[in-house]
C-alpha cells in the first residue's frame, strides 16, 4: 500500500493529475501514459486522478459519469498498466470501502471537508486521504478535519488549498495558509485549476480561467508547496466536466519543467 512518504521520496513536489472525472478507458489510458512518461523523466512522483462520479454539478443535466464500477475499473486498470497510484472523490461514509477497493488515495471534496462521518470512513479504510479545505474555511480550520482522521486511526493525511470563496462568483488563493496548514505535520497540496474556477455563473456551468494556471503553479512552488493537484485533458473544450479551468495535456510538460527548476532552485 502506497503511503505519504512514498510521495514525498523525491526532492521534487509530487503530483496529482488527470482528467476531472473519467469518461471513458481510452481516454483515461492515453492521459495517464503521457503523464507517467514526463514525470518519471523529471522525477516527479505521480498520482493519477480521475473522479469516478461527479456527485456536486450546478445543473441536474450536467454529466455524472459513466457508472461507478465502470469508472472505478478503469481507475484499476490505469494503476496496474503503469504501476503507478490513483485517487479518487468519494462523497458519502458508504462509497469509502467501494471506492478504496480500487484505488490509492481517497479525496474528501473541499464541501464535504467538515463531514465527520464520511471522514472517519475513510480513514478507517487505511488508505491516504487527501481533503480539500472548504471554500468557506480558514486554513486553520483544517487542523479539526485532520485530526477526525488521525484519531480515527489513520495518519496518512494530506491537505490541500483550492482557494477561498472571494465574493459570489470568484475564489482566491491566500499563499500564507500553506505553511500555516504544514505546521500540522500533514503534506500540503496547492489545487491549481480548482483554484481558477468561477463558480455561479447564471449558465449554471461553472467558469474558469485557465490563463493563470502557470501563474498559480509557479507560486505555490515557491511558497514550497509539497505537491500539486492538475486537472487535465487532451481537449478541454470538449471536456465533460471542468472544462473551463483545465490544463490542456499538451501544456503540462512544459509547465512541469519551469516548475522543477523552481523547486530547485528553493531548495
Amino acid at each position: 500500500m502506497i503511503t505519504i512518504e512514498d510521495l514525498k521520496k523525491s526532492e521534487n513536489f509530487f503530483l496529482l493529475a488527470g482528467p476531472c472525472v473519467i469518461e471513458g478507458e481510452d481516454m483515461a489510458l492515453r492521459i495517464a501514459e503521457r503523464v507517467v512518461k514526463m514525470t518519471d523523466r523529471l522525477n516527479i512522483p505521480y498520482v493519477f486522478k480521475g473522479s469516478y462520479r461527479k456527485a456536486n454539478r450546478s445543473r441536474l443535466d450536467s454529466f455524472t459519469g459513466i457508472g461507478d464500477e465502470k469508472a472505478l475499473k478503469i481507475l484499476n486498470k490505469v494503476r496496474e498498466t503503469f504501476d503507478v497510484p490513483v485517487v479518487t472523490d468519494i462523497h458519502a461514509p458508504e462509497e469509502a470501502a467501494l471506492a478504496a477497493e480500487f484505488v490509492d488515495v481517497l479525496q474528501i471534496p473541499a464541501f464535504l471537508c467538515r463531514q465527520t462521518d464520511l471522514l472517519v470512513a475513510a480513514a478507517k479504510t487505511g488508505k491516504i486521504v487527501n481533503i480539500k479545505k472548504g471554500q468557506f474555511l480558514s486554513p486553520g480550520a483544517m487542523r479539526f478535519a485532520a485530526d477526525k482522521v488521525v484519531e480515527a486511526g489513520n495518519a496518512q493525511v494530506m491537505l490541500t488549498e483550492r482557494g477561498t470563496t472571494f465574493g459570489y462568483q470568484d475564489l482566491l488563493v491566500d499563499y500564507r495558509g500553506i505553511p500555516e496548514m504544514q505546521s500540522f505535520g500533514h503534506p500540503v497540496v496547492l489545487d491549481v485549476t480548482h483554484s481558477l474556477q468561477q463558480p455561479n455563473q447564471t449558465s449554471g456551468v461553472t467558469g474558469g480561467m485557465p490563463a493563470l494556471i502557470e501563474t498559480v503553479a509557479k507560486a505555490g512552488v515557491a511558497v514550497g508547496v509539497d505537491g500539486l493537484f492538475m486537472e487535465t485533458h487532451e481537449n478541454p473544450s470538449v471536456a465533460k466536466s471542468d472544462g473551463a479551468n483545465m490544463l490542456k495535456l499538451d501544456l503540462l510538460e512544459g509547465l512541469l519543467e519551469k516548475l522543477v527548476r523552481i523547486r530547485q532552485a528553493i531548495k
